[in-house]
This record gives structure tokens, sequence and C-alpha cells, in this order.
């Protein structure tokens, strides 16, 4: 599954910092701008694979419905 999110960097003294603005909770920094990208991309991952984790429990203990959504915004 591919998705695109919105990536934002800033330089904070000798660190770049980063993070996604649709997703609350993924940020990281590094010593280089490729760095920050590098470590966003990772940390991204891990909150998806453990978001979708925790609503694999959440299924198993009730019953859920699950769909997909489109959302369309500026």
């Amino acid at each position: 599954m591919t998705q695109q999110f919105t990536a934002n960097y800033s330089k904070r003294g000798k660190w770049y910092l980063g993070w996604v603005e649709e997703i609350p909770g993924v940020n990281t920094q590094g010593k280089t701008l490729k760095e920050a990208r590098e470590n966003l991309q990772e940390a991204l991952g891990l909150i998806l694979d453990a978001n979708r984790a925790l609503m694999q429990r959440e299924r198993t203990k009730s019953k859920v419905i699950r769909e997909r959504v489109t959302v369309s915004y500026r």
C-alpha cells in the first residue's frame, strides 16, 4: 500500500527536526537533512505498523466494521 504524507523540516542549531503534518507524534531529528529524512521515514513506518497491530488486537475483541475512506482536502 502506498500513502503520501507531508514531511516538514526545520534547522535548529546544528540539528534538523522533521515531523509529519498528518500524524501527531511522528517526529525525529538528524545531524543532516538526509539523516532527518531517513529517520522520519523510519519513524512513520514504525508508527503505522504499531497502529495497525493495535487495531488488529481490537478486532479480535469485538466486531469491527472496517472500510477504506478517501478524503480530499487542501
